[in-house]
């Protein structure tokens, strides 16, 4: 199979990112709307935070959170539970949102990008790390001057 000329061949593609767009605002819309009949799955809203397709586009993992809710504990896993359910049934929304020759397998995963950035903020609140921060800024400083 032939490259694209334009692609670097390093992270997704146009289309991949497109798609994956495409899926999160679906399946947002649709968690919004509450248009899946599940009690335990309308108790709790949700934040759909990336989809990523995969390079045939039959594969999509969609990285979910509950909103305003820490991943640890049964909330995550009760969502994540409901979510499993139903894929069938969101999987066809977001088949009807597109124009695909398949319609991608949803792959729900719990999404850890804000307890990451908690833990990033921890490191950089350390005061050892404040003070190489700012012998590191003396430094460029001097030599700046020099």
């Amino acid at each position: 199979m032939a490259k694209n000329r334009f692609s670097s061949g390093d992270g997704p593609s146009q289309r991949q990112l497109r798609v994956g767009e495409l899926i999160r605002r679906t399946l947002s819309d649709v968690l919004i709307r509450g248009e899946v009949h599940d009690p335990d799955l309308n108790k709790i809203s949700i934040t759909v935070g990336e989809v990523r397709p995969s390079a045939d586009l039959k594969v999509a993992t969609v990285y979910v959170a509950p909103l305003g809710g820490t991943l640890g504990g049964e909330t995550a896993e009760a969502m994540l539970a409901a979510l499993r359910r139903h894929t069938g049934e969101l999987r066809h929304h977001v088949a009807k949102a597109m124009t695909l020759k398949y319609a991608p397998d949803l792959r729900f995963r719990l999404d850890e990008t804000f307890d990451r950035l908690d833990e990033t903020r921890r490191m950089f609140s350390d005061e050892t790390v404040q003070r190489d921060i700012a012998q590191r800024d003396d430094d460029e400083d001097e030599d700046d001057l020099g």
